[in-house]
């Protein structure tokens, strides 16, 4: 075998390695995740010309922590977990890709809720992007920043 067949023969392989097929958003979101850091930027809170910002790194020691859990049939369910690894406020929902997008639909804190995030996956999980009314001033101009790590369930 001379030099060049070798090259080409290295040079095809390794086009062939690289070509690893990515995997879509919606295989990807099938699993259960921790929010790490969460960060909410109202500009107009509640129609004021106050800006309001809240934002969590969730660190050890977080009084409660938020999970969840995407499940293939394209439901959810999302809780908190306390310092003692209780669960609560369990919500369950509805969710679907379009894309780099995660629509989620459940309802909380007595409204009907209808969300869309722009995924961005990451190495440890993913960064989710929402602009959504979430100060209830009837203007969807609320800013979420959301990441998260994939967790192994108990």
């Amino acid at each position: 075998m001379n030099i060049k067949t070798f090259i080409l023969i290295a040079f095809v392989g390794m086009l062939f390695v690289s070509c690893k097929k990515e995997i879509s958003t919606k295989d990807y979101m099938v699993d259960t995740w921790q929010t790490t850091y969460l960060k909410l930027e109202m500009n107009t809170f509640k129609k004021s010309d106050s800006l309001s910002i809240y934002e969590d790194k969730f660190e050890e020691g977080t009084e409660q922590i938020a999970q969840s859990k995407y499940n293939d049939d394209g439901t959810f369910s999302a809780w908190f977990v306390n310092k003692k690894g209780e669960h609560f406020l369990n919500t369950d929902g509805t969710w679907k890709v379009e894309e780099d997008s995660l629509f989620v639909a459940f309802f909380y804190a007595g409204r009907d809720m209808k969300v869309s995030y722009h995924i961005t996956k990451t190495d440890e999980g993913f960064i989710g992007k929402s602009k959504y009314d979430w100060d209830e001033d009837g203007d969807f101009d609320d800013l979420l920043t959301m990441k998260t790590k994939r967790i192994k369930e108990e």
